[in-house]
């Protein structure tokens, strides 16, 4: 693989979970001319994540680990980009660098992840990184307003989208979740530690007859909004159609879309809609 190097800009530095997302930040950075050093998490990062790109493997509280190999790497910049799942305590086996954050998360653990976020990303930046957003570095993959697609949300489901918000939101302030499931009026279920891939399973169970069923997501009032924005892609669209709903509606400007044009092209097979909604900012 030849990669272009860049000598004007830094190595970017990835921290990536599961999912698509993590790659796809690592092939765009590499067509911009810009390396990478990608920190991939022992049994949550993708063995194609890191194909032929510099990384190194850690567990997760490995942190000091995980600090010398970037600032070896050159890296200034550090995006955090992809699911990844909450540990036991006791499973972490922390180094010197490890222990420090967690006794700075504290009683942060007990709570929901927009405060750990926080801590982590304040802990980062002591050591001299700058927290970018995926949203910065990726902007085409952040959901516009409007609908995405050839299908359209009809009257019942765009009143669905207006309650879903607003119970997003009231959800988010208490750090709880990014995600509500709705259909005529009644909500099926609430997004929580679980994720939204188990969410979309346990409402399956609660759709009762008829069509509708909307999945709506938005950020968290006290998000720390770098880190973990409400994120769709195409197993988020095939979820839904196989549990038999009618569309997914996302906040506009402040979510991410992955791999946009392949989720659309599949919500248009499949007959779902897609649309980006505004809260007001």
């Amino acid at each position: 693989m030849n990669v272009i190097l860049s000598e004007s800009i830094s190595t970017l530095g990835i921290i990536a979970g599961g999912g698509n997302l993590p790659r796809q930040l690592i092939d765009r950075q590499l067509k911009n001319g810009r390396n990478v050093f990608v920190v991939a998490i022992e049994h949550e990062t993708g063995v194609h994540t890191v194909e032929n790109v510099p990384h190194v493997w850690i567990n997760l509280g490995k942190i000091g680990m995980a600090i010398e190999h970037l600032k070896h790497a050159g890296v200034s910049e550090l995006v955090m980009a992809g699911k990844i799942n909450r540990p036991s305590v006791s499973s972490l086996r922390p180094d010197a660098m490890g222990a420090k954050l967690l006794a700075k998360l504290g009683l942060s653990l007990l709570g929901g992840d927009a405060a750990i976020f926080k801590a982590i990303v304040t802990f980062l930046e002591d050591q001299g990184f700058k927290i970018v957003g995926s949203d910065e570095v990726l902007q085409d993959l952040v959901a516009p307003e409007g609908p995405l697609g050839k299908h359209i949300p009809d009257k019942q489901a765009r009143k669905d989208i207006e309650l879903g918000a607003r119970i997003v939101r009231a959800i988010g302030a208490f750090d709880i979740g990014q995600g509500v499931l709705v259909k005529n009026g009644l909500v099926l279920g609430i997004e929580a530690a679980e994720g939204t891939d188990a969410l979309i399973e346990r409402c399956a169970l609660l759709k009762g007859e008829g069509k509708g069923g909307v999945l709506v997501k938005a950020r968290k009032p006290v998000q720390e909004e770098r880190v973990d924005l409400p994120t769709i892609g195409e197993e988020t669209v095939e979820r839904m159609h196989r549990a038999g709903f009618s569309g997914i509606a996302v906040e506009a400007r402040h979510s991410l879309i992955v791999n946009r044009k392949e989720v659309i092209r599949m919500a248009d097979k499949l007959g779902l809609f897609i649309i980006g909604f505004s809260l007001g900012e």
